[in-house]
């Protein structure tokens, strides 16, 4: 399968360069030239993605470690991302696939038909875009989404929402779900630590508030950068104001990594500070994670405070929802994406080899 497509999202510019328009980073590239993604370049007058049909590799994983809470419980969803990454956040946790610079790291071959066949053989109710941001990949990833439709699977993306608008509304139409990392709340912490701007992934944010698409949030908490009372007050109060309280918002642990190994772990406390703050304000479901916490993993329900959903990381226990997200003590719904019994995925990560059947190996 060729590696390189043709791409829309660009235009040329007076000087001869061509500049990409998939982010707000407007890559203005000569011939020859990669953006700062690595994965979308100029060949000729025009921009390719130089990934498409390529992944870093795919995994089976339980829905709860994208995170997602709400959206199909217990279930398993297909999941794969391919190189390089249109942030530059120090912190990354999947540094070794964001920031690779070498098509070798792409060593898996599939067809978007190849993707949604398997995971439907592998029992998945979902296709998860991840690892890397899939917006730079968006061509490759919207036609895998139309393949998973076709077979009644549903596709999620785990972003960071550095987009713009109409690539944005491209991409989520082909998305049912979304994890969103809003990684801080000052534009100061996302310049100096992410190399982006923290307007444009609150722009994405409320467009997707608007949408069908079901969001949660995720927020890496690093000790003394973006992990302050005043902070986390000022973002849950946003989120609040402009999502609503019904969005779920994760707050997990930082552990020293890539470019930032001066800064300890988190805390568990921090963990259970911001969970408090956010409550506060009127989040009606936050969740902590990266750590062992059965209160700050649970679902518990609104309405009446019953815990419906226990978790230990991403392991469920008591399940006290119907077929359609309602709560069994009060009747009450619980917002998010129930269809059916909950999911008998188990905790555990499978690697996937694709091959006709497909080979799986569990991991821990």
């Amino acid at each position: 399968m060729t590696m390189s497509v043709p791409t829309t999202y660009w235009h040329p510019l007076e000087d001869g360069r061509v500049q990409c328009d998939v982010c707000p980073r407007a890559c203005k590239l000569r011939d020859g030239q990669h953006g700062v993604c690595f994965v979308r370049g100029r060949e000729g007058d025009g921009i390719v993605l130089h990934t498409y049909g390529r992944s870093s590799g795919f995994c089976v994983d339980p829905i709860e470690k994208k995170p997602l809470n709400h959206f199909l419980p217990g279930s398993a969803t297909f999941s794969f991302g391919t190189a390089g990454c249109n942030l530059a956040c120090r912190f990354c946790q999947n540094w070794d696939i964001s920031k690779s610079k070498e098509i070798d790291t792409l060593a898996a071959e599939a067809t978007p038909e190849t993707i949604a066949r398997t995971a439907v053989e592998l029992e998945c109710r979902s296709v998860a875009f991840t690892y890397n941001d899939p917006t730079i990949f968006l061509e490759y990833a919207i036609d895998v989404a139309e393949e998973c439709h076709a077979r009644g699977l549903r596709t999620v993306a785990v972003t960071a929402g550095y987009i713009c608008p109409e690539p944005r509304a491209d991409f989520f139409r082909h998305v049912d779900a979304a994890n969103v990392d809003l990684k801080g709340f000052t534009e100061d912490f996302y310049r100096h630590s992410c190399g982006a701007e923290l307007g444009a992934v609150l722009d994405t944010l409320a467009y997707l508030h608007e949408t069908d698409v079901w969001v949660e949030l995720t927020t890496l908490l690093i000790p003394g950068l973006n992990d302050s009372t005043a902070e986390l007050d000022a973002m849950t109060s946003w989120v609040v104001d402009h999502l609503g309280p019904d969005v779920p918002m994760h707050f997990t642990a930082f552990h020293p990594d890539y470019r930032m190994t001066d800064r300890p772990p988190t805390p568990p406390e921090t963990l259970t500070r911001a969970r408090s703050i956010a409550m506060g304000n009127g989040v009606r479901y936050a969740y902590t994670g990266n750590v062992h916490d059965g209160a700050g993993q649970s679902t518990f329900c609104h309405t009446c405070g019953a815990r419906v959903i226990e978790r230990d990381w991403y392991r469920i226990g008591r399940y006290a929802l119907d077929d359609r997200g309602h709560c069994g003590p009060c009747g009450a719904t619980v917002p998010g994406i129930f269809d059916g019994p909950r999911g008998e995925w188990d905790a555990s990560r499978r690697p996937v080899v694709l091959r006709s059947p497909p080979i799986t190996e569990t991991l821990p």
